[in-house]
């Protein structure tokens, strides 16, 4: 017969075994909202983000739209950077090609790698990258000044869309943040600082 004592236990060993039930189900539901959100935002656009391309679009309509670029830079980045030209107007469907520029004015090489966004963020989905800087790390010498190319179209099925129909005007925006220098870009910084030739 189960005394006072075992009934306490047993309630006892139940509530620890629920509570670590618990903590375990929100870790993983934790660990694995980034990569779902990140997949998330790049199927449906949400937030801004952008959809890749692997080539050009089979369809351009007649229907034209205003891209506006945008540049900035995160706090302690040491780069000027900013769009080479401030709009302009493609057909929907039109692979349209834009710069950017970029300036390391210290005396150190600096790398930094681009995050961006489109607005409004119902158009993100329907913005389509081909080939963009943003798609790699950037590593610029001391003094050297850079023209970045990103390639686009806006996807003709934004027509459709019951609220990206819409849009008359995308503004792509790119912000550039300092990362750490490549292994070997790393290395001959180190080499140069010293004096020595680095083989």
């Amino acid at each position: 017969m189960a005394t006072d004592d075992d009934l306490t236990r047993k309630n006892t060993r139940k509530t620890v075994l629920q509570l670590v039930g618990v903590v375990v189900t929100m870790g993983a539901l934790a660990w694995a909202s980034v990569p779902f959100y990140d997949w998330f935002c790049r199927v449906t656009g949400f937030g801004g983000v952008t959809g890749v391309a692997q080539g050009d679009s089979d369809v351009i309509l007649d229907q034209t739209i205003k891209v506006r670029f945008d540049g900035s830079l995160e706090r302690n980045m040491a780069w000027s950077f900013k769009p080479m030209q401030r709009e302009m107007e493609v057909r929907i469907g039109e692979t349209g090609l834009a710069f950017y520029e970029a300036y390391n004015p210290t005396d150190r090489p600096i790398a930094g790698q681009a995050s961006y966004n489109v607005t409004p963020y119902e158009a993100g989905g329907f913005f389509e990258k081909i080939e963009c800087f943003c798609f790699t790390e950037q590593v610029l010498q001391p003094g050297e000044r850079v023209e970045m190319p990103v390639t686009f179209f806006v996807n003709p099925e934004i027509v459709d869309d019951r609220d990206a129909k819409y849009t008359h005007t995308i503004t792509l925006s790119y912000t550039f943040y300092e990362i750490d220098l490549p292994e070997q870009q790393a290395t001959l910084a180190d080499g140069a600082e010293t004096g020595r030739t680095v083989n």
